[in-house]
């Protein structure tokens, strides 16, 4: 499993011209899914996000969590984080999971980071066309994946 996450002043997802969701400062978080991915992936990932401390403190240093921040959360499913490129051109997403593996899995990421959050977490539509837009703060970007928890 891999995720972008981005800190944001505020973030929104539109669908069919309609936004979905949309929230104010926290973390716009992409999530990619392979097929050996499982709920042990999404624990060890949710615990990380929530404990992140790249919120700056008093004193301007990055110190404080999401929820030291009473941040917000919007998670965007993401197939394309499993692009492999290597041959040719045109990117391949074999190791994206199937859509039977991926939307209960997206699901349970989203319904455990709420619940360790304490409050409900934005969310995109899986499968849709989605707009998604955001105000990177800092820029802070930081990629996780949990295959490499070393």
């Amino acid at each position: 499993m891999r995720i972008v996450i981005q800190r944001v002043s505020h973030a929104s997802v539109t669908i069919n011209s309609k936004v979905k969701s949309a929230i104010g400062n926290g973390f716009l978080i992409l999530l990619g899914i392979e097929e050996t991915d499982g709920e042990e992936d999404i624990d060890w990932l949710v615990k990380k996000v929530v404990n992140l401390r790249v919120f700056d403190d008093e004193n301007g240093v990055m110190n404080k969590s999401i929820m030291d921040s009473d941040g917000e959360i919007l998670v965007i499913s993401q197939f394309t984080l499993f692009a492999s490129y290597k041959k040719g051109n045109r990117p391949s997403w074999i190791r994206a999971a199937r859509h039977e593996i991926s939307v209960p899995l997206y699901e349970s990421f989203c319904d455990k980071l709420s619940l360790l959050l304490g409050k409900a977490v934005g969310t995109g539509e899986f499968g849709a066309d989605m707009k998604v837009e955001l105000l990177n703060d800092g820029p802070v970007t930081i990629c996780m994946d949990s295959k490499n928890k070393e």
